[in-house]
């Protein structure tokens, strides 16, 4: 067995490594080859975790619980994989603890840090696990499961130009912004995490955050089957195309999901919301320079085309914004109007101030089968 990480004997180093309590993540990241699989076994570990390859990190779910650093140590420079690594001494950064010593919380490079020959743009020392590509090579198949990642001053998990990104079975709670978000990257899979108690959306994915443009197509990234409540919103698709987000519970946000498009060409839609229960979204939360109040909200369309809304259970979602109700295309306010979108064959009951409402001038838009009581304008129920 070979000395610090847990790395197992050379003929199985590419099958996997261990991370013990103690150890540091981020140098089994950096010093694994792209395809291993990192194990981070049961407990707490105060650090930040850049990915800039295709490795898998999977923990014990609440058992392995990622947390903001404390204090700051040199961080350790990647290596080129195959390179011999002299074992790290006892009691430094990331070698394993003595019995019976206190491990020291770590934190990685500062932001704006280069890593394997690549940009750091991801507020890393704001975000429990950056994974991290380029425009010109994004990083691909990047596996994260089984972990909590937790009170964070912004992200859980933040992701940029990544194809085929999965994350699965991930705890993120209590973050200052979104609790696992994603921006220029195709093909992601979020199923089975649990999202809640972050002060922004549970679940993000959006074309970028730093400018305004055209929608993006994701190549069929798929939210499924996702928990979230106590969030400001549970799931939000901003400015692209082409996912799907079903079986998802949302439940105790200021708001269930909400798609939101621009004036930007391509518009934001082209996707399937199905299947999801979204029930008394009524926490409040106070508007800003983007939206109004928050509270009672099921799912919203704003500057959305050609979206299916289907076989949704949406209930006693109430409140007195101008958001609130069950099924809401809302008036966009930078004058996208929400056009070809399809309401068809959903529960919508107890919602108030209505079960369905259809606002601004956008035309196209179909409501079917619904089984509501209530409507704006009336006889969509």
């Amino acid at each position: 067995m070979a000395a610090g990480l847990g790395v197992l004997t050379p003929s199985a180093a590419a099958a996997g490594r261990r991370v013990l309590p103690g150890d540091s993540i981020q140098e089994a990241v950096n010093f694994a080859r792209p395809g291993d699989i990192i194990t981070v076994m049961p407990g707490t570990y105060y650090e930040n975790v850049l990915i800039t390859k295709r490795v898998t990190l999977r923990g014990y779910g609440a058992r392995t619980v990622i947390k903001p650093p404390v204090t700051a140590t040199t961080p350790v420079t990647p290596v080129n994989p195959g390179t011999p690594v002299a074992p790290p001494e006892p009691g430094a950064t990331g070698a394993p603890v003595p019995s019976g010593a206190a491990a020291a919380p770590v934190a990685p490079a500062a932001p704006g840090a280069a890593a394997n020959g690549r940009a750091l743009t991801c507020s890393q020392a704001d975000t429990g696990i950056c994974v991290m590509g380029t425009a010109e090579q994004p990083v691909v198949g990047v596996d994260i499961r089984s972990l909590t990642v937790s009170g964070f001053k912004r992200n859980g998990i933040w992701a940029s130009h990544t194809d085929r990104l999965s994350v699965q079975r991930v705890i993120a709670e209590k973050n200052g912004t979104w609790g696992i978000a994603q921006e220029r990257s195709t093909r992601g899979l979020f199923r089975d995490n649990t999202a809640r108690d972050n002060a922004e959306s549970g679940l993000f994915i959006a074309n970028t955050v730093d400018r305004e443009g055209g929608a993006t197509d994701t190549l069929g990234a798929v939210v499924r089957r996702n928990t979230l409540t106590g969030n400001r919103i549970g799931v939000t698709v901003r400015r692209v195309r082409n996912l799907a987000v079903y079986g998802n519970t949302a439940t105790g946000n200021c708001g269930g999901i909400f798609v939101v498009g621009d004036e930007g060409d391509p518009g934001a839609g082209d996707m399937t919301i199905r299947n999801n229960r979204i029930h008394e979204n009524n926490k409040f939360c106070k508007g800003n320079s983007r939206l109004p109040d928050i509270q009672g909200v099921g799912i919203v369309l704003t500057g959305a085309e050609e979206t299916v809304v289907r076989a949704n259970s949406i209930r006693g979602n109430v409140g007195a914004s101008p958001l609130s109700g069950g099924i809401l295309l809302f008036k966009s306010f930078v004058g996208a109007t929400n056009t070809d979108n399809v309401i068809q064959d959903n529960e919508v009951r107890d919602n108030k101030p209505a079960d369905l409402a259809n606002q601004g001038t956008g035309s196209g838009n179909r409501f079917l089968n619904n089984r509501c009581e209530s409507s704006v304008p009336a006889g969509m129920c």
